[in-house]
């Protein structure tokens, strides 16, 4: 006896699995139109650095971001390959309060890491994808001035200044900036920069329409360590909170200092991904419900 119903088809399928493609492009619309032509400055850092997989999806990211209209700006970290050529050198890490000790052996390691090695190969792995990008440090162009953090720290720079004029022709030509957070001191010195502290900076200078933090956490908890108490927006006087009561994370503190900064000189909203997430900058980008913590200046 017949139901009435045909038995599915492989093309109905294929038809049924490109219709929801192309919703999905349907919503990222309204954000595409919204965030075309502004700049988004993203720290790229953590197990999105390291995973072959994570690498591919952050850079076809980026890629996508790009040929849409968006402008985005990666400042990269590369603490763990910093520490590993230390080991190679036979060099041993120092720390002082959490911070490595840079002395100037040390520095011409970090130098050699971030813009000989990390830098170039985050290029060419954008580049792989299609997307025009060009690598720089912070001490090309007078990006970032620095003057010492603290002299038990040595080459540790304090950001003093930013002049984002080199980024923001990279920009004005299509152009992904990919920057090493490397500063010049007034002593003439190179100084290696927290990676959040640059990226904040840097936002502010170009009057960023988002700040992008990957980690390896999903974002903030109200409760640290409790996975249950994430946080989906906040305002920056909660984080003033809890940085003041010690509820951050140590390696959290900078991301929200950099946050609340930045948004006071005028970046509208900063977000802490999880960076384990595959294609989570587009994800925060491009849907409603988006993924981590959004801050606002609330």
């Amino acid at each position: 006896m017949s139901t009435g119903h045909t038995s599915p088809s492989a093309r109905k399928s294929r038809i049924a699995t490109t219709m929801g493609k192309a919703k999905i492009f349907t919503e990222a619309a309204p954000y595409i139109r919204a965030f075309k032509g502004k700049t988004v400055v993203i720290k790229y850092g953590g197990s999105a650095m390291t995973s072959d997989e994570l690498r591919d999806s952050f850079a076809g990211d980026i890629t996508l971001l790009s040929l849409v209209g968006i402008k985005p700006v990666i400042v990269h970290g590369g603490g763990p390959q910093i520490t590993g050529a230390m080991s190679q050198s036979g060099i041993e890490p120092e720390w002082v309060d959490g911070l490595r000790v840079t002395d100037s052996e040390t520095i011409r390691v970090v130098q050699s890491v971030l813009a000989g090695q990390v830098n170039p190969d985050i290029v060419r792995l954008l580049s792989g994808h299609g997307a025009v990008a060009a690598g720089v440090t912070g001490i090309d162009g007078g990006l970032f001035k620095a003057i010492p953090k603290d002299e038990r720290l040595g080459f540790v720079g304090q950001i003093e200044s930013v002049d984002p004029t080199l980024v923001v022709g990279m920009l004005s030509q299509g152009i992904v900036p990919v920057v090493a957070p490397l500063a010049l001191g007034a002593d003439g010195h190179a100084y290696n920069l927290n990676a959040d502290t640059a990226a904040g900076a840097l936002a502010e200078a170009l009057g960023a329409a988002k700040l992008v933090y990957l980690t390896d956490v999903e974002g903030l908890y109200s409760d640290l360590g409790d996975e249950e108490t994430l946080l989906s927006r906040v305002g920056i006087t909660e984080l003033e909170t809890m940085i003041a009561s010690g509820s951050a994370s140590a390696g959290m503190v900078p991301k929200l200092r950099s946050c609340i900064s930045a948004m006071r000189a005028g970046v509208p909203q900063a977000h802490i991904l999880d960076g384990r997430v595959q294609h989570a900058v587009l994800l925060e980008v491009f849907t409603p419900e988006g993924i981590g913590t959004m801050i606002e200046p609330r």
